[in-house]
């Protein structure tokens, strides 16, 4: 079982900054970043594979997030700057076990943009 917690969200103004956290228990094969804006569906923001370190991006955030991890600490983060209004959401952390590759969720983290 991966216990998925993530940390970090909170409410500020447009082109500020913000650090999620997600840590998850367990030897890990990959950890994503996803969001969910009121009324719309969940949708994918960044993963990192930690076997190889490959990272991928939503192609809304490119250039402005940066995902990374820390494997003493068993920690991903989301880097996101030059937020948004568009950038509020729930922000949830997923990880992937590498043992069975069964995905698990966090509980999410509210990050809001306004002025």
């Amino acid at each position: 079982q991966v216990q998925v917690t993530e940390s970090g969200g909170g409410s500020v103004q447009p082109g500020e900054s913000l650090r999620l956290s997600c840590v998850a228990s367990g030897v890990i094969y990959a950890t994503s970043w996803f969001r969910q804006a009121p009324g719309k569906e969940r949708e994918f923001v960044a993963t990192i594979n930690w076997r190889v370190d490959a990272t991928q991006y939503a192609d809304s955030v490119k250039g402005r997030f940066a995902i990374s991890r820390d494997d003493a600490k068993s920690t991903t983060y989301l880097q996101m700057n030059n937020l948004k209004p568009e950038d509020t959401a729930v922000y949830y952390c997923r990880a992937v076990a590498l043992s069975s590759l069964q995905m698990y969720w966090g509980q999410g983290t509210q990050v809001t943009v306004a002025s």
